[in-house]
């Protein structure tokens, strides 16, 4: 690993595994049964600041780097996944504000969101346009001093508790092309028109609250248009998404390593023909395949990560890495399941939970279907 970390990001971080081994890794599969929400861990979270990690210190944020966002990301996802939600919405608001919001908008909202007195989250998908977001219906029509939306969108994580969000809307329904009549703006619980409606029922990533958020004739006011032009919010959206492709990945390193860590020490305990099944080769081979593609998964985050933080375009390296790191996820959920035999189909054991959250790593932030697409397309323009 190249990157070095100074006092202060060693600090930081061992803040967070200290309260993710003392107070969320008790609790964590308890509450994800029970599809609880966790309202003290939340709190808790706020004290320590994670949610203004990628804000700018000038606004109240403790300014991290992408690798140092990242690491935070694969250590809250190592203990519970599902947490991890929490913060990474919120994150992409906060992304798109500091890049592309106007002096006046940061100074009204990223204080705030930085120390999560109010929490955010992000509108994109729509339920006939997820992956492909040129294809969303909902619109802002300019009224004066102020826009009307109307439209729904899907899977809203921290739709109910959360209280601004990056809204994606068509501000111009003919345009062409058609990415270019789309505008993005920061939205406020609180006016009429705004229904969070009702909160999907989920595989995995429980606990969360994932919603459908209806809107008719929902009042924004224009000041909060994201930099003030219209025509930009695909763009800046997309510039969001880039880092949340990364916070995604860095949840897919999460989870794998709590598998693999659960599959070796199950592994070294439990004896089968008069021996641990460590020592079976065939339980050897998955070990090793399972490390291999951990290490790979965290070398191409770090890659991409450093990219970012040099101001570089990074969107083949972001998406290769949440690509091998979700999908590695995936693996060695699945793997770790085999190794534990029926203890891992069991919810004694926290692998059937990996073994649920995985999938929305591959699903979510992108298909990795659109992360092949992305990544064949760059690497055409480059040679």
């Amino acid at each position: 690993m190249a990157y070095q970390l100074n006092e202060e990001e060693q600090l930081i971080l061992a803040t967070i595994r200290k309260f993710l081994e003392r107070e969320v890794q008790p609790v964590a599969s308890e509450l994800e049964h029970r599809n609880e929400y966790p309202f003290e861990l939340v709190e808790r979270m706020k004290e320590i600041g994670l949610f203004g990690a990628n804000v700018p210190e000038a606004y109240g944020g403790q300014d991290l780097s992408t690798t140092v966002y990242a690491m935070i990301f694969e250590e809250i996802a190592r203990v519970w996944m599902g947490l991890a939600g929490v913060v990474g919405t919120h994150s992409v608001l906060c992304d798109v504000l500091a890049r592309f919001g106007s002096e006046e908008q940061k100074q009204r909202f990223l204080p705030e969101l930085a120390r999560a007195s109010r929490r955010g989250g992000i509108c994109l998908s729509e339920p006939d346009a997820g992956t492909d977001l040129q294809s969303i219906r909902t619109t802002a029509t300019r009224h004066g001093d102020h826009y009307l939306i109307n439209g729904s969108k899907m899977w809203v994580t921290n739709g109910r508790y959360g209280e601004i969000f990056l809204l994606l809307a068509k501000t111009n329904k003919d345009a062409v092309p058609t990415h270019s009549g789309m505008s993005a703006f920061v939205i406020e619980k609180g006016g009429e028109g705004l229904t969070v409606s009702r909160d999907i029922d989920k595989l995995g990533y429980k606990s969360v609250e994932t919603c459908e958020v209806l809107f008719e004739d929902f009042r924004v006011p224009a000041e909060n248009l994201i930099g003030g032009v219209e025509g930009n919010g695909f763009k800046q959206v997309m510039a969001g998404l880039e880092a949340e492709r990364l916070n995604v990945a860095a949840r897919g390193l999460g989870v794998a390593r709590a598998a693999f860590d659960e599959a070796i020490k199950y592994a070294r305990q439990r004896r089968t023909f008069g021996k641990p099944i460590a020592e079976h080769q065939t339980i050897q081979i998955k070990l090793a395949d399972m490390a291999t593609r951990i290490e790979a998964s965290r070398l191409l985050i770090y890659n991409a990560a450093e990219k970012r933080d040099r101001g570089e375009r990074c969107d083949l390296e972001a998406g290769m890495a949440k690509l091998f790191a979700t999908e590695t996820a995936q693996e060695c959920a699945l793997e770790a399941m085999r190794i534990l035999g029926g203890n891992g189909y069991a919810k004694d054991f926290a692998v059937e939970r990996f073994y649920r959250d995985a999938p929305l790593l591959i699903i979510g932030g992108g298909t990795n279907e659109l992360q092949r697409l992305v990544i064949a397309r760059r690497l055409l323009e480059k040679k």
